[in-house]
């Protein structure tokens, strides 16, 4: 049986003329799709501000595009129609999503990032008239997210648990904030606006949940201060750096549908999954994160023993935080 999965790794297509989720020839150059929403685009004036590639270019939100089908590109508007009247209401409606939607919705963003920093890789190679260097266990993971993100048009299910993990949390913002960062390498995901704010993993099977249990345990229903979320961005951002596992999945496919399977993160070494966590390494991601602020890596790690913290107070508490600016 031939698979129902398209997976443009095998010849590394990622031309314009084939639609990025199912492979099909597009009949015309318009039939594409914008990476970030066009309503959030809007909301926030964000069309023509720049986004960094990682190549050092600087491109605008606006260009960023996927060549897609009509019909999938329809299948991403109920998506989108779903998610952006949630979001527009705010934390109560994005945390009642289901799941999966928000999964689609961020994972179309993540991979429509991803598929625009191939294309600008494939044309740096031919220009330079080498061959591109693209690292396999990178491949592996953009594989499984795009096999993942064709749950939009395939039936599909999810086994034991899903590959992805999102975190929705009640945030003290201003009304007019607007705050995105992904690392595509580790593939995580945040996004702060509005009262709300979301971290997504979309490849560990929820370890970084798990591994920061305690915390997300701590501020359960409780209004965060943006210093207070900023620093559980930081942990999640540093700890999927750390995670050392490249998880495999199987795939089932029935003519029904398409089963997959996380496989064991344990492996024979028995090493730990996550690297051990550096005092230093993560007050420089923690500095980074609370710019805003203008805290100092000197600052945060004066005592490396007990790192500064807005998520704790001295008796172990959540403080509640009142002279702070809403960065």
């Amino acid at each position: 049986m031939a698979s129902r999965l398209y997976n443009p790794f095998i010849s590394f297509k990622f031309d314009n003329q084939t639609c990025f989720l199912t492979g099909e020839m597009l009949r015309s150059p318009e039939e594409q799709v914008q990476v970030f929403p066009v309503w959030m685009m809007r909301a926030f004036d964000l069309e023509e501000k720049p986004f960094k590639m990682l190549d050092e270019n600087i491109v605008t939100y606006k260009s960023l595009k996927l060549p897609c089908s009509i019909q999938v590109a329809q299948s991403f508007e109920q998506v989108e129609d779903e998610v952006e009247k949630a979001m527009k209401v705010g934390y109560d409606e994005v945390k009642g999503l289901n799941e999966r939607v928000l999964f689609q919705w961020i994972g179309k963003i993540l991979y429509g990032v991803v598929f625009n920093e191939i294309q600008a890789g494939i044309r740096q190679a031919v220009l330079s008239g080498e061959e591109m260097n693209f690292s396999q266990a990178l491949v592996h993971k953009f594989r499984n997210l795009h096999f993942m993100l064709q749950s939009l048009v395939v039936p599909m299910e999810f086994e034991h648990v899903n590959p992805f993990n999102i975190q929705v949390f009640p945030v003290d913002s201003a009304p007019e904030t607007f705050l995105y960062r992904d690392e595509i390498n580790t593939l995580i995901f945040s996004l702060r606006m509005k009262d709300f704010a979301v971290i997504a993993t979309l490849q560990d099977n929820g370890t970084n949940a798990i591994y920061h249990e305690d915390i997300l345990n701590h501020v359960k229903e409780h209004i965060l201060h943006p210093i207070q979320f900023e620093e559980i961005c930081a942990r999640y951002f540093y700890s999927a750096y750390l995670f050392n596992r490249l998880p495999e999945y199987t795939y089932m496919e029935t003519p029904e549908k398409v089963y997959i399977e996380p496989m064991p993160l344990n492996d024979w070494t028995l090493k730990p999954i996550f690297d051990n966590w550096q005092v230093k390494t993560y007050g420089q991601v923690l500095e980074n994160f609370w710019k805003p602020w203008g805290y100092t890596l000197f600052e945060i790690i004066k005592n490396p023993e007990k790192p500064m913290s807005f998520l704790f107070d001295n008796e172990g508490n959540l403080p509640k935080i009142v002279d702070l600016a809403k960065a």
